[in-house]
């Protein structure tokens, strides 16, 4: 007999309706064009920061922190509200709601005539992309237990390829404007939602939807509810939350690191971020689905958090930069972690539970936003000033590690395979 979870025990519907290709298509391409779109972004939002505190770069720096906190706290508060109310009304209104809703968020930034024009486009920003909680609610609907994992697989792969072709497209664009790759993300989100306004079908049938909405639950410490609500789902919320908080280390210090340490230029760079992204996009698209099905979803979430852990004590430890680069293999294979750790976390949860599921993820996601960068900022930062009494500039991925080790022994812990009958 094959593992049964006591919420698939005790609702046979959590298994669901057999996967519909055409809805998984829509939500694969939405992801996929989300993360483009918000990869067109990266390269171009300090530079427009910059740009509208009149060239500023001190103070252009203190807006941008802004920014990313506040980009964080608004993923930390809507993700559960946006979870929960697709588990009233469903998924395909909240998704086409956000999905206009953040095509109009790109076009206030593309015309925003300053900064706090530009940070309210920021916090739109933040609050819409808190939908994708409400997509990954809407795949763990249409697609079966066993099956989740490699789903959530191919959506991390959507992510990935997103930001490789995001940040390029943004540079190209940005040569030319620093609005006009705003403007390209617009047109990208818009396509994106009346292609679903046409096709989408809803995934969660009233008969399965949470009979009334519940404001108390609709926040971050209402979303603690449902993960205390299991033994095993707040352990596992909490190795989910220690590996992003471990992820926020790249974004934050990679090419000050890399620049300071091994002197690379933005070519070396790019290349970098090339070589990852494509490691990355073959390990979610290719090998998680095999890799569940041979060794089982714990054993896959182990692998990931080993991975990671490994990845950044050699990021941290490696004087030369083309035996650094080496650890983006290890890096790649952390992209074991999440599609395993959701696969499990979704067959712990009624249907009508999946979207509140998603947005307390959603909301640990944001605490990690908000929280990594200024810690790993403020360690890297310690690192290099006190370079020459304390030779240890790889510290802050020093501290990545010791959070991957923490994932490890959490989910060594906790991450047990569903009863069997």
């Amino acid at each position: 007999m094959g593992d049964v979870t006591p919420a698939e025990t005790a609702n046979p519907t959590v298994k669901g309706p057999a996967p519909r290709q055409a809805a998984f298509g829509f939500i694969f391409a939405s992801a996929l064009m989300n993360s483009i779109s918000f990869g067109i972004m990266l390269p171009i939002v300090p530079n427009l920061i910059r740009e509208l505190a009149g060239g500023d770069t001190s103070s252009a720096s203190e807006w941008n922190v802004l920014f990313a906190t506040s980009w964080g706290v608004m993923q930390l508060f809507c993700g559960p509200l946006l979870g929960m109310l697709s588990d009233r009304v469903g998924r395909r209104p909240v998704l086409l709601i956000s999905f206009f809703g953040l095509g109009l968020d790109f076009l206030l930034m593309a015309y925003a005539p300053n900064l706090w024009w530009l940070l309210v486009g920021r916090l739109l920003n933040g609050a819409t992309a808190s939908t994708m909680s409400t997509a990954n609610a809407y795949l763990a609907d249409v697609t079966p237990p066993e099956k989740r994992a490699k789903t959530f697989g191919l959506m991390g792969s959507a992510f990935s390829i997103g930001f490789i072709v995001g940040p390029m497209l943004g540079g190209l664009l940005g040569e030319h404007s620093l609005r006009l790759p705003f403007i390209a993300a617009a047109v990208i989100t818009f396509a994106n939602a009346i292609y679903g306004l046409l096709v989408l079908p809803e995934s969660l049938p009233k008969a399965r939807r949470a009979t009334r909405f519940e404001w108390r639950r609709a926040n971050p410490l209402g979303a603690l509810q449902l993960l205390r609500s299991h033994s095993d789902l707040l352990p596992l919320a909490g190795v989910g939350f220690l590996f992003q908080l471990s992820q926020m280390v790249l974004p934050t210090i990679y090419v000050l690191y890399t620049t300071h340490r091994y002197g690379w230029s933005p070519g070396m760079e790019g290349a970098a971020f090339l070589v990852i992204g494509v490691l990355g996009v073959f390990v979610q698209m290719v090998l998680v689905g095999p890799v569940v099905a041979r060794f089982g979803l714990r054993n896959t979430i182990l692998l990931g958090a080993a991975s990671g852990a490994a990845c950044y004590a050699w990021y941290g430890g490696m004087a030369n930069g083309w035996v650094f680069l080496a650890g983006a293999a290890l890096q790649a294979l952390q992209g074991f972690l999440m599609p395993g750790l959701q696969g499990l976390m979704t067959r712990l949860v009624r249907p009508e539970e999946q979207g509140q599921l998603q947005g307390a993820n959603q909301s640990m996601m944001g605490v990690a936003s908000i929280a990594g960068p200024m810690v790993f900022g403020m360690v890297f930062a310690w690192s290099v000033r006190h370079e020459s009494s304390f030779s240890t500039p790889g510290l802050a991925f020093y501290l990545a590690a010791g959070l991957m080790i923490a994932a490890l022994v959490l989910a060594f812990w906790k991450a047990r395979p569903p009863q069997s009958n």
